[in-house]
């Protein structure tokens, strides 16, 4: 199909019936990059899937950890909408393992959260460098 074709739309579903399921996350090492996770997050480990190492955010989506020990990890960013209550028990866990937070996605302020859109928010590396944020108020799109 060239790029100037239309794709066939027998019957669109509407946006509201479209929900993401998983996503696969490359990792050197799946146990300790789904542990890690699970550990700031306060979620828990899945049962091995196939190759694959879920872990599962509660809302029926799972990151799905798969193992790449043959070449080089591509940072990806994650972003995790999580309540407003259990913020600063996730800041403490990220200090308690000892991995620095930052209040912008390029690590600039560490140590420092950000108020952004009336909440709290931070970014931090998971173990893979992957650019892991928690937020407690989604981004306001124009």
């Amino acid at each position: 199909m060239s790029h100037d074709q239309q794709y066939p739309h027998p019957s669109e579903p509407s946006a509201a019936s479209v929900q993401l399921n998983h996503t696969a996350v490359f990792a050197s090492d799946r146990r300790l990059s789904a542990e890690f996770i699970a550990t700031i997050l306060g979620l828990k480990v899945g049962a091995p899937f196939g190759p694959f190492l879920p872990v599962d955010l509660g809302n029926g989506v799972t990151l799905d950890y798969y193992e790449k020990r043959d070449e080089p990890i591509q940072s990806q960013h994650y972003a995790f909408l999580v309540p407003e209550a259990q913020f600063h028990t996730m800041i403490a866990r990220l200090e308690a393992v000892g991995v620095t937070y930052y209040a912008d996605p390029s690590h600039t302020e560490p140590g420092r959260i950000n108020r952004l859109f009336g909440g709290h928010g931070a970014y931090f590396a998971d173990p893979d460098g992957h650019n892991m944020e928690i937020m407690t108020r989604p981004y306001v799109r124009p």
